[in-house]
Order: structure tokens, then C-alpha cells, then sequence
């Protein structure tokens, strides 16, 4: 089967998996799409809402559609990097044993990933990074494809400890969820009071996973497009001089190398999906706010400005 052919058949069955999803599923068609780019593009996002969004049934229904492992982790202050690694104990023949963590999964759902101390967060973002785990000087490879999801609650902020930027960066996307609309809440309160439970059908392999993500990075790009891509992230920069005056203005700290990959990444994906055989500038500009909202960092001026960083990034365009 050549590429064009495999690809068209891999767009059936991500149409297919978006009709499952949407029969639990109420709304939310831009947080999943997001969400599905990330894992077709090989990275991880970190979800932004207040709780009773139906996040953790996204994820669980996302991973049931695509017939992978899923785990939640619920991170609290006194969760220990162990407790998601996995520790070797001592079995009946007083050999050492190693016993996996829940990391050992496909999909992760890191809920609340800020309530719990740097250390555990570390831990988890070295597995994100390297896609393996080093426990008591052994090396353990996670099984692909990987994808970890984490959530943050953006209203209680005691007790949080907050993600520095560097362990920011290895989110390919930051996504924002936002209350459903009367209609849409109308639906989920329907579905979720009745006795009727919708069973989503799986729709992807493993394997086909793998080949989507591997058929998306041969995925060709022109160069004008990357250029375009590396010159919006260059803009993020107060200090070079592609910097716009609302750049020097009211941002402290602009986005790094990382971007730019995710940039292109993503907007391989993007054009994909809507049936494009390669990216242009405007699918680059499609997954920019949610590439560049947490990479972006925001001085005292614009929070008292009442500026936001999606305006902010909007006038790269």
C-alpha cells in the first residue's frame, strides 16, 4: 500500500474513532482534536479546567476508542516517585522483584500533576522525555505508543506547586477547557441521569497508531512554512530582534527551540486530518496559541494590563 493509500485508510478510521468518542462525548470537538494531534504527533498535553469537565472520561474514552492501556494517577503532596515508577521488593525466594507503577501504561492521566511535590513531578516528566524508566540501576522502555495527558486546576492554587517552565516545555500542547454551552450541558445531564450507557468501540491498534504517527512525520513540509514557523517562535524573544513593541511590552521570557518542532509536528498532523497531503502557513497559525500559551510567559505589566497571552500570540500572525 503506498503512503497516500495508507494515509487515506488511517483518515477513515480517525473519522470513525471521532464519531465513538462523540457518543460519549458531549461538545468538546476542539479539546479532542487537540488532544488526538498530540498523541498522532508523538507528544503530551496538559489539560487546564475546573473540575467535573469530564476529563478523566475524555482520556478513558480517547484510550478505549484507540485500544490502548489507560491509568490515572491522582497526585497529592505526599505521592513519592516510587509510587508511579513502580520498586523492587523482595519476593518468597528473597530474590529482588521488580514491581511496575502505573506508569507502565499507554495513556497516563496525571491528574492535578501541580499538587504534587518537584521530585514526583520529575520523575514523571523524565519518563515523558527519554520514554523509559532507570529503577535501581535497570532500564525499563515503556511501551509505545505513550502518551501522558496532565491536569492542572487553574482556581486553587494553595497547596500547588507549580510546574517551572522547563518541565513546561515537554507539553507539546496546553489546552484549555472551557464550561459546555446550555445546549451541549442539557445533553450530558440527559446521558449521564439515564440508564443508557454507550459503549465506544475500538478503532485503532497499537500498531496502526505507530504507523499513522510514522506516516505524519514523512508527512513533507516547504520550507517557506518551517521558516514561517521558526520566525513566529523567534518573535516570542523580548530580546531579538524580530520582537514586536507588544513582545518588548508586556512578555518576559519567549518560547524556545522546542516550539518551532512542535510547531511543525502538529501542523503536520493538523493538515492531515482536514485532508491535506502537506502543511501550509495557515495550519501552523491552527495549533500555534495552544503550542505557544504555556511557553510564553507574561511580565507584572500585562496581567495588570488585563492582557492575554492568546492576543498576545494572535498578533504574530
Amino acid at each position: 500500500m503506498s503512503d497516500v493509500a495508507s494515509l487515506k485508510h488511517h483518515l477513515k478510521k480517525y473519522d470513525t474513532l471521532k464519531q465513538e468518542i462523540s457518543k460519549v462525548i458531549v461538545g468538546q470537538e476542539t479539546v479532542i482534536e487537540q488532544i488526538l494531534i498530540s498523541i498522532f504527533s508523538g507528544g503530551h498535553s496538559l489539560l487546564v479546567g475546573v473540575p467535573g469537565l469530564a476529563k478523566t472520561l475524555m482520556v478513558n474514552t480517547i484510550a478505549k476508542g484507540l485500544g490502548l492501556d489507560f491509568k490515572r494517577i491522582q497526585f497529592t503532596p505526599d505521592l513519592m516517585p516510587s509510587d508511579i515508577l513502580g520498586s523492587e521488593i523482595l519476593d518468597n525466594d528473597r530474590q529482588f522483584k521488580f514491581v511496575k507503577g502505573p506508569i507502565f501504561s499507554n495513556i497516563i492521566l496525571a491528574d492535578e500533576i501541580n499538587r504534587t511535590p518537584p521530585k514526583t513531578q520529575a520523575a514523571l516528566l523524565e519518563a515523558m522525555q527519554e520514554r523509559s524508566v532507570t529503577i535501581a540501576g535497570h532500564h525499563y522502555k515503556l511501551d509505545a505508543p505513550y502518551f501522558v495527558l496532565a491536569t492542572q486546576n487553574p482556581i486553587e492554587q494553595e497547596g500547588t506547586y507549580p510546574l517551572p517552565e522547563a518541565q513546561l516545555d515537554r507539553f507539546m500542547f496546553s489546552i484549555n477547557l472551557t464550561y459546555p454551552s446550555f445546549e451541549e450541558e442539557v445533553q450530558v445531564v440527559k446521558q449521564t441521569t439515564s440508564k443508557l450507557q454507550s459503549e465506544v468501540e475500538v478503532v485503532f491498534s497499537a500498531s496502526e497508531i505507530l504507523e499513522f504517527q510514522a506516516l505524519i512525520r514523512k508527512t513533507p513540509v516547504a520550507d517557506n512554512v518551517i521558516e514561517y514557523a521558526v520566525k513566529m517562535v523567534g518573535k516570542t524573544r523580548p530580546r531579538s530582534l524580530e520582537a514586536t513593541e507588544l513582545i518588548k511590552q508586556y512578555i518576559d521570557w519567549g518560547a524556545g527551540p522546542r516550539a518551532s518542532q512542535n510547531l511543525i509536528l502538529a501542523a503536520k498532523t493538523y493538515a492531515v486530518i482536514n485532508g491535506k497531503l502537506s502543511p501550509d502557513i495557515e495550519d501552523v497559525q491552527a495549533v500555534a496559541i495552544s503550542i505557544l500559551r504555556h511557553r510564553t510567559i507574561k511580565n507584572y505589566k500585562a496581567e495588570a494590563d488585563g492582557v492575554s497571552i492568546e492576543s498576545i500570540i494572535e498578533s504574530l500572525f
